[in-house]
């Protein structure tokens, strides 16, 4: 990042900002890996097509000490991230991101109980199978269960 700098100054150009901004997010996330391993932090990411709901359990899980995010789309994993996955969302998903959810053994929390849905939640390699409501002691059960796995 200095070197970046320094030849935007020698050059006497404007300063690469954007790449600049790149490098430090790319930073803070390293720096957050790291953070989260040696605390023990488990991150989670719930991904919901109803953004309430989704949000509310990011929520629930916060309260709890998990480091929650909610999303309404799949995107990329961050090392050791625990995936509670809505089925709804399951359709919506290209081959790459299905690829990274079934490597991921998502903790699939859905509305539907039929075997169809339980078969989308095979296919996807679920580690768990809720049906909402759901309580976020449950939730965070299932959440143990998964990461005393160990992830791929």
């Amino acid at each position: 990042m200095r070197a970046e700098l320094e030849v935007a100054e020698g050059d006497g150009g404007a300063l690469p900002v954007d790449r600049l901004l790149s490098d430090m997010r790319e930073a803070l996330e390293a720096l957050g890996n790291v953070e989260s391993t040696a605390l023990g932090v488990v991150r989670v990411l719930v991904v919901d097509d109803d953004e309430r709901l989704g949000e509310l359990t990011a929520r629930g899980l916060r309260r709890l000490g998990y480091d929650a995010e909610s999303s309404l789309a799949m995107r990329t994993l961050r090392p050791r991230e625990v995936v509670v996955f809505d089925l709804s969302v399951a359709p919506s998903l290209d081959e790459p991101s299905r690829a990274a959810l079934r490597f991921s053994r998502p903790i699939v929390l859905t509305g539907a109980s039929d075997p169809s849905s339980r078969a989308v939640a095979e296919d996807l390699h679920a580690s768990d199978y809720l049906i909402k409501p759901v309580d976020n002691e449950v939730l965070a059960a299932a959440i143990m269960r998964r990461k005393a796995e160990g992830q791929p």
